[in-house]
């Protein structure tokens, strides 16, 4: 388990205590340490605590000369053979400017297992002229210490403090994090290759990851695997993006080799895009080149090494989705949940018209909101979670749509 933390307002090198306990009050203690949080890396702070219990409840905290941080609360994975469910949420896209943080108060409460964070943690444009919030610095972010700054006040928000402090948080990345849909290298020019290495630092700094950056890249890909039932693959489809590839050669390749030889109920991708067919209806292009209908060539691959069992997590687009995964042959190998959005401005979109193009899409709505799902040894099933608006505080949340998959295709269940 990796302990996360950040200090501000500090200049020079600082000694940081931590505790972890198996109750709220800390009376049973089971680790404790101490690190030293270095300015080169923003003060921030990541605690690797192993020999835990697994499928177990624990809570963290942190002091650093008089200050006490609030307690938070993480959770063991199960053992390898453990068929126990797993209670899951899923969120992305979450710029400040466009409004509150509500649905991440009501994912706090219901403390899944864990969260996995789909991308575009914050957004680099400058200040718009009009917003529910306002964000600073106000211009694009561009350097480390502009990434830092915006780190900072999103982080400041408390519904995401909540939602952090509920449960351990696997994320990946998108392009917001550095620049708006950016690929791999970008144009290759220094100016551009030292943007990205500050955002990627920045990333780092912000996150509970276990690796730092290095010569200017990160290593985001990874898997999280829940006893018998499910492999979470987690992948980046930024930095290794190329002509014909949205994952690049090693990353494809290991994902490959692990859906092939994982014995789990549930291949689970994790990761940001759109990733089953969707042709949009109107002016060209019909098809979304950002997302993996640009890449159709390594999708085919993919779904090529999955009979069933599939499911794929997504994000990006600012409106909820659900479908059938279908192979070029007509099979149907999977099922995909899209989230929304926490709090990003949905785009126009003709969702009926979407629908009616693509049979095997079953599932749009233009709320706010985040996924909720569970896997167990028999189903797969996931709530689209809402709320009304997001312009101000206060909007209690409802279930929108419930989907169950038993390893191909999807159908809805009553709520």
């Amino acid at each position: 388990m990796i302990l996360w933390t950040r200090l501000t307002g500090l200049s020079r090198p600082v000694e940081v205590h931590w505790q972890m306990a198996e109750d709220d009050r800390f009376a049973r203690v089971v680790r404790q340490g101490a690190v030293r949080a270095q300015p080169a890396w923003a003060h921030s702070v990541h605690v690797k605590v192993e020999g835990l219990r697994p499928a177990t409840d624990y809570f963290y905290r942190f002091r650093s000369g008089g200050e006490l941080s609030p307690a938070g609360r993480t959770r063991t994975a199960p053992g390898p053979a453990s068929t126990q469910p797993v209670r899951f949420a899923a969120a992305n896209c979450q710029r400040f400017e466009h409004g509150w943080y509500t649905a991440y108060r009501h994912l706090a409460d219901e403390r899944p297992d864990v969260v996995f964070h789909l991308g575009d943690y914050i957004y680099e444009y400058g200040r718009p002229a009009h917003g529910v919030r306002r964000v600073d610095p106000a211009d694009e972010t561009t350097t480390l210490a502009g990434y830092r700054a915006r780190y900072a006040r999103y982080k400041s928000d408390p519904d995401l403090q909540a939602a952090h402090a509920a449960a351990p948080w696997v994320p990946t990345w998108d392009d917001h994090e550095v620049m708006d849909n950016y690929q791999g290298r970008g144009d290759g020019s220094d100016r551009f290759l030292r943007r990205r290495a500050a955002a990627y630092q920045a990333y780092y700094e912000h996150m509970p990851l276990r690796v730092r950056p290095r010569d200017g890249g990160l290593q985001m890909y990874r898997r999280r695997t829940y006893g018998a039932i499910a492999d979470f693959m987690v992948l980046d489809v930024r930095q290794y993006r190329g002509a014909g590839t949205m994952l690049g050669a090693e990353q494809e390749s290991w994902l490959l080799a692990r859906m092939a030889v994982t014995p789990v109920r549930w291949r689970v991708l994790v990761q940001p895009l759109f990733f089953t067919r969707r042709f949009v209806p109107g002016p060209p292009p019909n098809l979304r080149k950002d997302s993996w209908d640009g890449r159709p060539e390594q999708r085919a691959r993919l779904l090529a090494a999955v009979p069933q069992n599939l499911v794929v997590l997504s994000g990006d687009v600012h409106n909820a989705w659900a479908g059938d995964i279908v192979t070029g042959t007509g099979q149907t190998v999977g099922a995909e949940f899209v989230g929304s959005a926490i709090s990003s401005n949905p785009p126009v979109t003709d969702g009926p018209g979407v629908l009616a193009a693509n049979p095997h899409l079953r599932y749009f709505d233009a709320h706010r909101g985040y996924l909720s799902g569970t896997a167990s040894a028999t189903d797969f099933r996931v709530a689209f979670r809402g709320v009304d608006f997001v312009d101000r505080k206060g909007a209690p949340v409802r279930t929108l749509a419930e989907f169950v998959t038993e390893g191909r295709g999807i159908r809805r269940v009553d709520v």
